[in-house]
């Protein structure tokens, strides 16, 4: 810092007082340093300048897959917002692993980040995580609540009840009325949505039919729902269950997977202005699910409000105490995407 004053000609403290706000230097200081840094061959370090600061500036992101583009869509949305208010955001990814969750979790803690926003696992170790962590630092889940642990964390996600009945309700109007192709026991949406049909069926008073599927196909696939989706689907098919049914898939993953099985076995090629076709929708949105073919039929999740709010969120926590008293809940609502699956 010495060396780098005397290169620009001002004093270190002046410098110093530069690079951790440049608004506490005088204009015409301040224009002089910008001007004489191009000249020399500096970049700060980003953590030394952090050091003995009350905040590191970082915010903390745990997602469970970077494969699955629905995480990296809420990521990208994320990290805008969390830009917008100053933020450099750190990433970690728990490959559906819940080890490398709580690995996820200890980084970020030792990294001395300002807050965390987790979209879990589920299932008690993953409680267990999200207790720890938000004992350590402000922690905001997002997406999927996790077990047993609800009541002590904010959380931000999509009214599930809300958009999988706005679905029962479009498919019931315009065919047969759906089975439900449910994701397996990985997270707490896995449940919810399940429960969301159930409920929506009751209230039609039609019987909630599900998907039969084989034990131990889920645990032979874990997060790859598209090739569990296809070797369930690829089975019924094959057997000629299901071939003219509505299909309500849990998520557009299970979809894709379910319409790969369906242009297997030549079930998209039938004249689709026809009654009795098969019918396959899903839940998300996915990035693909509009280009697939035939297009899906989805709900889509207001991905860019559950970034705004957990963002916005988390900042209050992070802000102080009178920003952290009492845990929030925010279920957004979702809407029909309309495509020519369904």
């Amino acid at each position: 810092m010495a060396e780098l004053a005397d290169a620009i000609d001002v004093s270190r403290p002046t410098l110093s007082r530069f690079f951790r706000d440049p608004s506490t230097v005088r204009p015409g200081t301040a224009s002089k340093i910008r001007a004489r840094l191009e000249g020399v061959d500096y970049v700060p370090n980003f953590f030394a300048t952090r050091m003995n600061r009350e905040s590191t500036g970082l915010v903390g992101v745990v997602i469970p897959s970077f494969n699955d583009l629905f995480y990296t869509s809420l990521l990208e949305a994320i990290e805008d917002c969390a830009v917008a208010r100053g933020w450099t955001v750190v990433t970690q990814c728990s490959h559906g692993s819940t080890e490398r969750e709580a690995h996820a979790a200890d980084r970020l803690a030792s990294m001395n980040v300002d807050g965390a926003i987790v979209a879990p696992l589920g299932g008690e170790e993953s409680a267990r995580m999200l207790r720890k962590l938000s004992e350590t630092l402000p922690t905001v889940v997002v997406d999927a609540r996790p077990h047993g642990a609800g009541a002590a964390l904010d959380f931000v996600g999509t009214d599930n009840r809300a958009t999988v009945g706005l679905m029962v309700d479009y498919l019931c109007r315009t065919g047969e009325p759906p089975v439900f192709f449910a994701m397996p026991q990985l997270n707490s949406n896995s449940r919810e949505r399940e429960q969301a049909f159930r409920a929506a069926m009751a209230l039609r008073q039609r019987a909630a039919e599900i998907v039969p599927v084989d034990p131990g196909v889920a645990d032979k696939h874990g997060w790859d729902f598209e090739a569990y989706a296809l070797e369930v689907m690829d089975d019924h098919f094959a057997h000629g269950r299901l071939r003219e049914a509505t299909i309500l898939c849990a998520n557009d993953r299970l979809a894709i997977g379910a319409s790969r099985a369906a242009q297997i076995h030549g079930l998209w090629a039938a004249d689709q202005d026809k009654g009795g076709r098969l019918r396959i929708a899903g839940h998300d949105d996915h990035p693909l699910s509009r280009y697939m073919s035939p297009p899906l039929t989805t709900v889509a999740q207001d991905v860019g409000g559950i970034a705004a709010k957990s963002v916005e969120l988390l900042h209050r926590r992070v802000a102080g105490p009178d920003g952290a008293s009492g845990f929030e809940e925010h279920a957004l609502l979702g809407a029909l995407r309309i495509r020519q699956s369904a």
